[in-house]
């Protein structure tokens, strides 16, 4: 995917934050917190499973919190016989959240791209808020315990919660060009590990109460971000009388083709070809109608770019999922230990995507850099695998698979997603972003949700060991789709931009 050089990265550091205004700010803030709460309630959920596991089966702590009959204790919760069938539950109904957000990234994609998404937005995170309260929170104060109402308010979530990933992206595309886009995007697609990050510290704060108590809180703050979205939200410069991002870029690419253009053309393939490309932004702004779902995946790079987010995802909503659980479990550490401990992956994630980011930039290609971290990632698998019972050590391994797995997971989420719904073919259809970046996290989210159920299938029949051998597998299948978009990028650009346009 080649794109042009800023004019403004010549300038330095001042120069590229010289094209941006207190509007681009706010709008940075306000997307980033919000899909970061949505991440939050999320993480609550997975930081609070060893406590959801031991009240829904009948152990020696369950039984000791209690000052009443414990035959009265163990009859109200008695949903399972033991702790491995609630982990196998709680492994369930991560697939079936993962499966509902698949599908709801799909939908929401495209209501997205027609409706206003300061709404949808709102709606998804204040509605999600409700969802997580009485699943969390009501059920048990009321000591209601059914697996079928569990699986039907997840199923709910997980639609919900979908609304979050395809509008925040969208807005983002239209205020941020492509000059720049890579670091800017590697910085903002943070968002979801500081979310993971505050989830974790809300969680483990509260979870001495009891975990009804960290469903409440998180909760509680993203009900409040929703409403801060409805009132302070602008979706697009257009609704302050502003150009347009990719408008912006359409000029500058015309006029530097002017400019460059000879005054004799050598051929008259090279002038007609030149006369389309300057008069094609000005046919493209008249064009405002969304783009479909099928012309959406068709864009070229978007179907090899789902399909490797898809074995991507798989492994990094593994950590997601599963990474406190497996602290507690296998090294025998405390549950607010683990939940703590499990932020390094997070930090990993955030500086690896920023510093990966940065470095596309600078090269103008994407995927060659997505290639060499997941090469590493391979490495860095291994090794943590095998992290010994050590805090700071286990910290470190985690905090550099972090930086190889997740850097990658939040540039093609975000940055690659932006690109390709700004693709020269729809540069006149900015309605386009929301679709294309749903069509590429909502594959993602098929692959993750299956790689739930194989997880715990695997760690139940061979163990952990062998899990993370599955993550391996799946990275090297993440290359593999990779490697064709590598070639496709190092092409001369006069032959992708003539490709395009015969595609077109």
């Amino acid at each position: 995917m080649e794109f042009p050089v800023s004019p403004h990265r010549a300038a330095g550091c001042r120069g590229f934050f010289a094209q941006y205004t207190h509007h681009h700010l706010a709008v940075f803030l306000l997307t980033f917190f919000s899909y970061a709460l949505l991440h939050a309630s999320r993480k609550a959920f997975s930081n609070v499973k060893v406590s959801i596991s031991n009240q829904w089966t009948p152990t020696d702590l369950n039984l000791s919190v209690y000052s009443v009959d414990p035959n009265t204790t163990w009859n109200g919760n008695h949903l399972f016989p033991d702790v491995q069938s609630a982990t196998i539950f709680l492994g369930l109904l991560d697939t079936i959240f993962l499966f509902a957000y698949a599908v709801g990234l799909f939908i929401s994609g495209i209501i997205g791209d027609r409706l206003n998404m300061r709404y949808v937005l709102t709606f998804g995170m204040c509605s999600s808020a409700v969802t997580m309260f009485v699943f969390g929170t009501v059920t048990e104060w009321l000591h209601f315990y059914n697996k079928i109402f569990y699986c039907f308010m997840w199923v709910i979530n997980g639609l919900l919660q979908s609304t979050g990933w395809p509008c925040v992206v969208a807005v983002m595309g239209n205020w941020f060009g492509k000059s720049g886009r890579g670091v800017v995007f590697g910085l903002w697609s943070a968002c979801a590990s500081v979310g993971n990050i505050l989830g974790a510290f809300l969680a483990s704060s509260v979870l001495q109460y009891g975990y009804e108590y960290a469903f409440l809180v998180t909760a509680s703050v993203q009900f409040a971000g929703g409403l801060i979205i409805f009132f302070g939200l602008v979706t697009s410069p257009k609704e302050l009388g502003l150009p347009d991002a990719g408008e912006e870029e359409s000029e500058s690419a015309a006029q530097e083709e002017e400019a460059n253009r000879p005054l004799m053309g050598e051929d008259n393939e090279g002038d007609s070809e030149s006369s389309y490309s300057i008069q094609a932004p000005d046919a493209a702004v008249s064009q405002t109608k969304a783009i479909g779902f099928v012309q959406a995946c068709c864009l070229p790079g978007v179907l090899l770019y789902s399909l490797a987010y898809a074995c991507l995802k798989l492994v990094n909503y593994s950590f997601f999922f599963w990474l406190p659980f497996y602290l507690s479990i296998n090294f025998h550490w405390k549950e607010a230990e683990a939940d703590q401990l499990s932020i390094w992956y997070d930090i990993g994630g955030i500086v690896g995507g920023t510093i990966q980011g940065y470095i596309s930039d600078l090269m103008q290609k994407r995927s060659p850099v997505l290639a060499v971290s997941l090469l590493l990632a391979v490495g860095s698998l291994f090794g943590y695998s095998r992290s010994p019972n050590s805090k700071p050590i286990n910290g470190l391994l985690m905090a550099i698979t972090g930086f190889f797995i997740g850097g990658p997971s939040n540039m093609i989420s975000s940055a690659i997603s932006a690109d390709l719904g700004r693709q020269e073919m729809v540069r006149g259809s900015s309605e386009a972003l929301a679709t294309v970046t749903g069509i590429v996290d909502g594959t993602g989210s098929v692959g993750a949700a299956l790689g739930q159920v194989l997880v715990s299938v695997i760690q139940g029949a061979l163990g952990w060991m062998w899990v993370f051998y599955f993550f391996i597998l799946m990275t090297f299948l993440t290359i593999l789709f990779i490697i064709p978009l590598i070639v496709r990028e190092t092409r001369p650009a006069s032959r992708n931009r003539r490709t395009s346009r015969l595609a077109g």
